[in-house]
């Protein structure tokens, strides 16, 4: 689990960083993410979803907590988890929470993401 936990603070840091360069190595080049505003396939269009994000929201902290990992095997596993973000949108400081699921898989030897999927708490 430890390694799994390492996998996920790296994400959420380079998330942080808002510099795609950093979250890319992370991600599986087949990789399929569902957000609020949109689905997104492959490398590209998840640039570019991250992207128009940071561009909106500027100065973004995005935190993981209450993470749980199910269905863990050997080469792909599941967490869950809730997401936190506070930044500056249009001139105010705003901030939001919501749900989280994803699909980790190894590949080459790293853990990377496969599936990405995020829900606005009700």
């Amino acid at each position: 689990m430890e390694q799994l936990n390492n996998f996920l603070h790296q994400y959420e840091r380079a998330a942080n960083s808002h510099d795609f360069a950093q979250v890319e190595p992370l991600i599986a080049e087949d990789a399929v993410y569902w957000f609020s505003d949109g689905s997104f396939e492959g490398l590209k269009a998840i640039a570019k979803a991250f992207e128009a994000t940071w561009a909106k929201i500027q100065n973004e902290a995005y935190a993981i907590t209450n993470v749980r990992w199910i269905g863990v095997a050997a080469d792909s596993t599941v967490c869950t988890y809730n997401f936190h973000w506070t930044g500056i949108v249009d001139g105010k400081e705003r901030h939001g929470a919501g749900r989280g699921t994803n699909v980790v898989v190894k590949s080459g030897g790293r853990w990377k993401m496969l599936h990405e999927h995020l829900s606005k708490m009700q």
